[in-house]
């Protein structure tokens, strides 16, 4: 198994990857609420550990990856009345979105995506036990509070002191607690709300209490890695840590924690409570799976990612469309390719072995995918030099050219777009893109024509007009800035 360096959110340093009963790894992250469409925001955390689960596995680890749904909570209830709709069947409504929009993206990691509502039972349990080891109490209503009093360690994942903590900084405020700090657990049922029977009367969980009664049951009181925004580290990563390590008395919860970076619209982050979210399916729908994919991972996942309506996305494209063309013509010459064809120097050969050798290395250094990708650029650069060559080389030459962009499309999830019929459709596509730019040359629409010429251009193709017609190639493509 690969060598692996992670950031470890609650020891502040970037610690060798050591899961408690390698090659297992049970890893979990914090899904979607689905109370609204998904925005861009959700699709960086789920590419981001996408490509943890995808690499993990493909250093030999046997990943459990786990992303819960919170199906029903305050949000969804809003929601629901708003609409004067069913929350439960909001919520799934909006995950099958989710799902389709994950699918569509090539995000295919996840081996389980449990509903809060589906583990009620061992919900119940865990606060049942922490009642009984002094860790949580009932108020006159039903409702069961978690007393973070009785838990000193609150506060080590985040750096806050409970001293410090203010009603109200995200912090629910509520006249029954003890502490304004103290978080629900066991929410009393409300007229005209789901509930369900328990033994402080009928009643929701609280929004904290469903992941740690999930992965108790699926991975166990101590597991290996928990990834999630880096949002939610307070209040809901530390309430995870005190219900999970209060109910089993053991500590830690989890070996590593990992936490993306947020995606920011004019300096605050893209978040419905703001108004300021742009959503996912659109994008998706105007740009393409492939350039949104290389967008998120075109920047290192602990990093604020800033987000520009109408600049950010078309310049990703733009940069995806020039990386991703050297690969589509490989593959589209292999289809015709002899394995008597000429072969490539030891030089590239070797060469071709370094840029695996080190864009593997990058993703084992803390995930670096910005650094893996601008390899990928340089190596796209070296290919274009051999673009005239492609007809004659041997297969096994153009496999030696090719993998760089198969490690990424293994690892990464890029290029997903380059196959069989994208390789070989590319020629006709530009030639009719040629044809298009030549009648519109003819009737004196040379805007027209000109705007042709720059799209193509744009995506990594040069027109050369001559006596005998117009010839296409690649340009050498451009970083990725």
């Amino acid at each position: 198994m690969r060598r692996v360096q992670l950031y470890d959110t609650m020891s502040r340093e970037t610690r060798l990857f050591q899961p408690r009963f390698p090659p297992r790894v049970g890893m979990f992250v914090c899904g979607l609420t689905p109370y609204d469409e998904p925005h861009l925001g959700h699709g960086r955390f789920a590419v981001v550990f996408d490509v943890v689960a995808r690499a993990l596995r493909h250093w030999g680890y046997r990943v459990f990856y786990v992303q819960n749904v919170t199906n029903l909570d305050d949000k969804v209830i809003r929601r629901a009345s708003e609409l004067g709709a069913d929350p439960l069947e909001l919520s799934a409504q909006h995950f099958r979105t989710w799902r389709r929009i994950q699918a569509a993206m090539n995000i295919e990691s996840v081996d389980l995506y449990p509903f809060a509502t589906d583990y009620v039972p061992e919900i119940r349990e865990q606060i049942a036990e922490l009642e009984r080891r002094g860790f949580a109490y009932r108020a006159d209503d039903g409702s069961v509070y978690y007393d973070i009093r009785r838990f000193p360690a609150y506060g080590r994942l985040s750096g806050q002191k409970i001293e410090s903590l203010r009603a109200g900084a995200r912090i629910e405020v509520d006249r029954r607690k003890r502490s304004p700090e103290d978080f629900v657990l066991w929410k009393a049922a409300t007229p005209g709300e789901p509930s369900w029977e328990s033994p402080w009367g009928p009643g929701r969980p609280g929004w904290h209490i469903e992941d740690t009664a999930i992965t108790g049951r699926l991975l166990g009181p101590q597991y290996d890695l928990h990834g999630g925004g880096l949002d939610l580290i307070f209040p809901h990563h530390e309430a995870e840590i005190a219900q999970a390590e209060g109910a089993s008395g053991l500590s830690p919860l989890v070996q590593y924690w990992m936490h993306n970076g947020l995606l920011m619209m004019s300096g605050e982050k893209m978040s419905k409570s703001l108004g300021n979210v742009a959503s996912l399916e659109s994008a998706l729908e105007k740009f393409g799976a492939m350039p949104l994919r290389f967008y998120y991972l075109n920047a290192h996942y602990r990093s604020p990612l800033d987000f520009t309506p109408g600049e950010s996305l078309e310049a990703a494209r733009e940069a995806y469309d020039r990386l991703r063309a050297p690969y589509a013509r490989i593959v589209a010459a292999s289809h015709s390719a002899s394995p008597s064809g000429e072969e490539l120097s030891e030089t590239l050969v070797a060469e071709s072995g370094r840029i695996v050798g080190e864009i593997d290395d990058d993703l084992a250094d803390d995930f670096r995918t910005r650094e893996a990708v601008a390899k990928l650029f340089v190596w796209s650069r070296k290919v274009f030099e051999l673009e005239d060559r492609f007809s004659r080389l041997s297969v096994g030459a153009l496999e030696t050219l090719a993998a760089p962009y198969e490690w990424a499309e293994s690892v990464l999830g890029l290029f997903a777009d380059v196959d069989a019929g994208a390789g070989t459709s590319l020629d006709p596509v530009v030639r009719a893109a040629i044809a298009a730019r030549g009648r519109a040359r003819t009737r004196g629409d040379f805007a027209e024509a000109d705007r042709i010429r720059d799209e193509l251009a744009a995506a990594g193709i040069r027109l050369e007009d001559g006596s005998d017609g117009t010839r296409w190639s690649l340009e050498a493509p451009r970083g990725a800035g």
